[in-house]
C-alpha cells in the first residue's frame, strides 16, 4: 500500500469507529445515572451521611456530566472493537505468522485497558479520596461539584487504563522484533524517570497517588522485559527435531 492508501485506510477506518463510539454512546446515555451511582460510592464512603452531596453551580453541569459518562463508558465496553480496528490498521505490515496474534493482542489489551481503570477504582479511589476529603482542620468541609468529581473520576480511569497499556506495547514490539530484552535493561532508567514524570504531571498531586501509578507501571516494564526475553529465546530454539529415517538408524548394533 502506498501512504495515501494508508491515509485512506486510516480515515474509512476511523469513521467506523466513530460510528460505533455514536452508537455505544447513545445506548450508555440511557444508563449514565447507574454509572454516576457507582463513580459515587468511593467518595461517599469516605464521607459522613450528611456530606454526601454533590452540588452543581450551572445550569447545564448536570446534563453535560450525564455525556461525559456516556462517552467514557462507550469507550471502555466497545474498547475491544477499537482494539480490533488499531490492528486491522497495522496488520497488513505484518508477515503472516504475526497476523494470528489478532485475537491474543484484542484480548490482553482490553483485559489491559479495563484492570487499569478497575485498579483506579478499587484501589486509587478508597485511598486517594478518603485522604483528600480527611485533610486540613476538622472544620474544613468539602463542597465538591458534581463537574470537578466526575471529571476527576473520568480523567483517572482514562489516564489508568492507557497506562496499563505499557506492557502490551512493549511486548507487542518485542514479537515483532523492533526491541529486545537488551535494549529494554539498557535504557531501564530512562523509562523509570520517564514513568515517574508521567505520574507527577497525570496522577493527583500527592505522593500516594504517584506511587499507586508509577510502581504498577515500573513492575509491568520489569515483566515485560522477561517476556520480551522469553520470545527472543523461543525463536532461537528449533522447533523441530530431526528424526531418524530408518527405525535402527543411530542405534548401536
Amino acid at each position: 500500500m502506498s501512504f495515501f492508501e494508508h491515509l485512506d485506510e486510516l480515515r474509512v477506518r476511523l469513521i467506523r469507529s466513530l460510528w460505533v463510539f455514536m452508537g455505544g454512546f447513545v445506548i450508555c446515555y440511557f444508563f449514565a445515572d447507574f454509572f454516576l451511582e457507582i463513580l459515587r460510592k468511593p467518595l461517599f464512603s469516605a464521607l459522613p451521611p450528611e456530606q454526601q452531596k454533590l452540588y452543581f453551580t450551572s445550569l447545564f453541569e448536570n446534563f453535560l456530566t450525564h455525556l461525559k459518562i456516556a462517552a467514557v463508558a462507550s469507550l471502555f465496553t466497545l474498547s475491544p472493537y477499537f482494539f480490533y480496528e488499531f490492528w486491522g490498521f497495522i496488520s497488513p505490515g505484518l508477515y503472516a505468522k504475526e497476523r494470528k496474534l489478532f485475537v491474543p493482542f484484542v484480548g490482553v489489551a482490553t483485559l489491559f485497558f479495563l484492570g487499569g481503570a478497575s485498579f483506579a477504582y478499587f484501589v486509587l479511589f478508597p485511598i486517594g479520596f478518603k485522604y483528600f476529603v480527611s485533610f486540613g482542620a476538622p472544620s474544613d468541609v468539602p463542597l465538591l461539584t458534581i463537574d470537578a468529581y466526575y471529571s476527576t473520576c473520568l480523567k483517572l480511569l482514562l489516564l489508568f487504563g492507557l497506562a496499563f497499556e505499557l506492557p502490551v506495547l512493549i511486548v507487542l514490539l518485542g514479537y515483532l522484533g523492533l526491541i529486545d530484552a537488551e535494549a529494554l535493561r539498557k535504557h531501564r532508567r530512562s523509562a523509570i524517570i520517564g514513568i515517574t514524570v508521567v505520574a507527577a504531571l497525570f496522577a493527583p498531586p500527592d505522593a500516594i497517588s504517584m506511587l499507586l501509578l508509577g510502581v504498577p507501571l515500573v513492575l509491568m516494564y520489569e515483566g515485560a522485559i522477561w517476556v520480551v526475553q522469553w520470545m527472543g529465546i523461543r525463536k532461537k530454539t528449533p522447533e523441530t527435531q530431526v528424526v531418524p529415517s530408518h527405525p535402527l538408524e543411530g542405534r548401536s548394533r
